[in-house]
C-alpha cells in the first residue's frame, strides 16, 4: 500500500524537475554565416559642458507707429510683410482742419504785414513832429534866456515838445508791437505746418512691416498703434536663464544658437543681461545678438548653449545607435555574437553620442550597424 502511494508522487517530482531544468539552459546563438561588421570601443572622453536654454527671436529695433494728431485715416500705403525705406509714407490722414489752421495763420501774418507800412508812416510823422518841436523849444529856450519871450510862451513850447515826444514813443511802440505780432504769427504758421505734416506718417527707418491695425476710414487717435516696423537684418534671441547659472553668463560671451525653423547652428554673442529676475520662474533674460542672415523672423523658437567648462563622459559613435521609436539600442559584441542592448543617450555632437546608462567603458559595439543584423547573430570584426 505504501509503495503504490509514493510512486505517483515520485513520478510527478521527476517530471517537474525535468521541466524546470529545460528553462535554465541559455538561448543558443543563431546558426549561420558570420556577418562582417566594424566595431568601435566604448570610451570615456572630455566633453565641453554647456547649459542649454530656450528663447524667442526678437528684433533689436522695433517701432510702433502711431499718430500725433486725431484725424480720420485717408490712405494706408503698406501691408503686413512689406519692406519699407526710411522716410517712405505709410499712412495719410485727413488734413482739412489742419489746412484751415495753416490758412488762418497765414491770413493773420498778411494782416500784420499790411499794417507795418501804416505804422512806419505814423512813426515817421511822429518823428518829424518831434524834430520840429525840439527845434522850436531850442529857439524858445534861447529867447527865454534873453528875456525876449514870456514864461507862457516858453511853457507852451516845452509842452509841445513833450507831446511830440510822447507821440513818437507811441508810434514806435505800435511798430514794435507789430514786429512782435509778426514773429508770433510766423511761429503759429510754423506750428500749423508741423501739425499738418503729422498727417503724413512716414517710416522712421528701413525695415519690414510686422503688424497693421489700421484701415482707411478709421479714426487715428494720438498714441493708438497703427503699424509695427522692425529693422531688417538686426535680430536677437531673448533666452531665459536660471538664476543659479548667473555666474556662468557674461556680457560679450560667445554662445552657440540653433534656430530650429531654419535648421541652422549660428555663432552668437551675449549683448545684454537683464538684471531683474522673474519671481515666478526664477529666471532672468539674456539677450543674444544674432548674425545677419536671411529668413530670420521675430517669434522664431531658438536654443542657446552657454559653455560651462568640461566634463568626462562615456561616448560611442552616432552610427552605432539604433533608434526604434523612442528607444535607443546598440549591438554589443560578446564573444563573436551581436547582443542587442537598450541604452540611454544624452547630448550629441557631430559623429558622437553621450551614453548615460547601458554601456561600460571598454566594451565593443557594432558601428555602423548593418541593416540585416539581428540579435544573437554571429559577427566577424573586420
Amino acid at each position: 500500500m505504501r509503495i503504490f502511494f509514493f510512486l505517483p508522487v515520485l513520478v510527478t517530482v521527476v517530471l517537474l524537475s525535468g521541466c524546470g531544468g529545460s528553462e535554465t539552459h541559455p538561448r543558443a546563438a543563431s546558426v549561420g554565416p558570420a556577418v562582417s561588421v566594424q566595431s568601435a570601443t566604448v570610451s570615456s572622453q572630455e566633453w565641453p559642458d554647456a547649459y542649454e536654454t530656450t528663447g524667442t527671436v526678437r528684433a533689436q529695433t522695433a517701432a510702433v507707429i502711431s499718430s500725433k494728431v486725431m484725424a480720420y485715416v485717408r490712405q494706408v500705403g503698406v501691408q503686413v510683410g512689406d519692406r519699407v525705406k526710411e522716410g517712405q509714407e505709410l499712412v495719410t490722414l485727413d488734413a482739412q482742419d489742419l489746412d484751415a489752421n495753416v490758412r488762418r495763420a497765414e491770413a493773420a501774418e498778411a494782416e500784420v504785414r499790411n499794417a507795418i507800412p501804416e505804422a512806419d508812416n505814423a512813426m515817421a510823422g511822429a518823428k518829424a513832429s518831434l524834430d520840429l518841436a525840439q527845434s522850436t523849444f531850442t529857439r524858445m529856450q534861447e529867447l527865454a534866456s534873453k528875456k525876449s519871450i514870456s514864461n507862457q510862451e516858453f511853457d507852451e513850447a516845452s509842452a509841445r515838445l513833450k507831446g511830440a515826444q510822447a507821440g513818437f514813443d507811441m508810434a514806435r511802440a505800435k511798430r514794435s508791437q507789430l514786429d512782435s505780432k509778426l514773429a508770433q504769427v510766423e511761429q503759429e504758421i510754423r506750428a500749423a505746418k508741423i501739425m499738418h505734416d503729422y498727417t503724413r506718417i512716414t517710416a522712421p527707418f528701413s525695415g519690414i512691416v510686422t503688424a497693421k491695425s489700421v484701415e482707411p476710414g478709421n479714426l487715428a487717435a494720438p498714441g493708438a498703434p497703427l503699424l509695427t516696423i522692425e529693422r531688417d537684418g538686426a535680430y536677437r534671441l531673448e533666452a531665459s536663464v536660471d538664476e543659479s547659472k548667473l555666474p556662468f553668463v557674461k556680457a560679450g560671451q560667445p554662445v552657440e544658437v540653433v534656430l530650429e525653423a531654419l535648421d541652422r547652428r549660428l555663432p552668437a554673442r551675449v549683448s545684454e543681461i537683464v538684471p531683474a529676475v522673474d519671481a515666478a520662474s526664477r529666471a532672468y533674460t539674456v539677450k543674444i545678438d544674432l548674425p545677419a542672415m536671411p529668413n530670420v523672423r521675430s517669434g522664431m523658437f531658438g536654443r542657446a548653449w552657454f559653455p560651462m567648462g568640461a566634463r568626462k563622459t562615456v561616448t560611442i559613435p552616432s552610427a552605432a545607435v539604433v533608434e526604434r521609436g523612442q528607444l535607443q539600442s546598440v549591438y554589443v559584441i560578446d564573444n563573436g555574437i551581436a547582443r542587442n542592448r537598450l541604452i540611454t543617450t544624452g547630448k550629441r555632437r557631430p559623429g558622437a553620442v553621450e551614453v548615460l546608462s547601458g554601456l561600460s567603458e571598454g566594451e565593443k559595439v557594432v558601428s555602423p550597424v548593418p541593416p540585416d543584423l539581428a540579435d544573437g547573430a554571429r559577427v566577424e570584426v573586420r
